[in-house]
């Protein structure tokens, strides 16, 4: 049975606007109407326990408003959704005790309290026993690095010790699912990759089952054995991380370290892109010509002293789905 399961979703607002009248926009002479927007528009999608997927979009593309409907901030439109066997704006309160949510762009800290005092009210809040939040504090101020700043106020921290209050906060009361929006905004490559580090090792060690939205494709290529990229409320694709680069990726790259400069390299089914001395860059495509039999061709008229072959990363796949829409 799927942790989340997502069947025909849809959120739709109403959006008001206003419009000049017969005598312009006077003051009190304003015409008001409004039109529909569809922020979701049918998805379906389920979700198995210690699964870690991510959610990727353009800006716009409705992302943060399904998470809203996962934990039950948001009333869907149409369609069905259970998370743990609840439904989640039916059954709120129970649901907040079996889920954790880290808003990349947002804080459930304290502004003004040092981290630990938010920490401990938070520990009140979700009624988790002392014995169980002393251990779970031990073991997230080993993980994330929090000693330093335990008794920092929140409005100190920076960017990367305050995500990491974040997450802490939300793993508190031993949540099932944790829902991360945007998790490494704004992070340096450090912070980054400790956050990506405890992720990793929370999933693995402890089953948590993680969503992830952000558009930091290095985040879902490090993190995620599958992805949901969502266009315009729709679901695009539903598959594994490294088989949509395989489907979509268009052009590849070969790399080739020839004994000896080429005044004129030519290979039948590539496309010279670049050179630098004996050093060439072929492009390809996957489906005009498989990569052995272009390196059989390359050895057949040159020596080759080395060679790399090179896939298109997952940024640029998204970006071109974003863009051109599915084959």
């Amino acid at each position: 049975m799927a942790l989340i399961d997502v069947q025909g979703l849809e959120k739709r607002f109403r959006v008001r606007r206003r419009r000049a009248g017969l005598f312009g926009a006077v003051r009190g002479l304003v015409a008001r109407d409004s039109r529909e927007v569809v922020a979701v528009e049918g998805i379906s999608f389920a979700v198995a326990r210690g699964e870690m997927v991510g959610y990727v979009g353009p800006n716009g593309a409705g992302k943060s408003t399904t998470i809203k409907m996962l934990t039950g901030i948001l009333v869907p439109s149409a369609g069905r959704v259970t998370v743990d066997g609840l439904v989640p704006w039916r059954e709120r309160r129970r649901l907040a005790g079996r889920i954790g949510v880290v808003f990349g762009q947002r804080t459930q800290l304290w502004w003004d309290l040092p981290l630990i005092e938010s920490l401990d009210l938070l520990r009140h809040i979700y009624r988790v026993p002392a014995a169980r939040y002393r251990e779970n504090l031990r073991r997230f101020t080993d993980l994330l690095d929090l000693g330093p700043f335990l008794e920092t106020p929140v409005r100190q921290l920076s960017l990367g010790q305050r995500m990491r209050g974040d997450l802490a906060a939300s793993l508190l009361h031993d949540p099932a699912i944790l829902y991360l929006d945007e998790p490494t905004i704004g992070l340096d490559v450090v912070a980054k990759e400790r956050i990506r580090a405890f992720l990793r090792d929370l999933n693995r060690e402890a089953g948590v089952t993680v969503l992830l939205t952000t558009h930091d494709m290095a985040d879902i290529a490090r993190l995620c054995e599958r992805m949901l990229i969502i266009d315009r409320g729709r679901l695009l694709y539903d598959g594994g991380v490294g088989a949509i680069a395989e489907r979509y990726g268009g052009e590849r790259r070969l790399i080739v370290d020839l004994d000896e400069d080429v005044a004129c390299p030519a290979v039948p089914g590539a496309r010279l892109e670049r050179r630098e001395g004996p050093r060439l860059w072929l492009s390809f495509r996957r489906e005009e010509i498989r990569a052995p039999d272009l390196i059989a061709r390359v050895a057949a008229r040159y020596r080759i002293r080395d060679l790399t072959l090179e896939e298109p990363d997952i940024e640029q796949v998204v970006r071109r789905i974003y863009e051109e829409g599915l084959p």
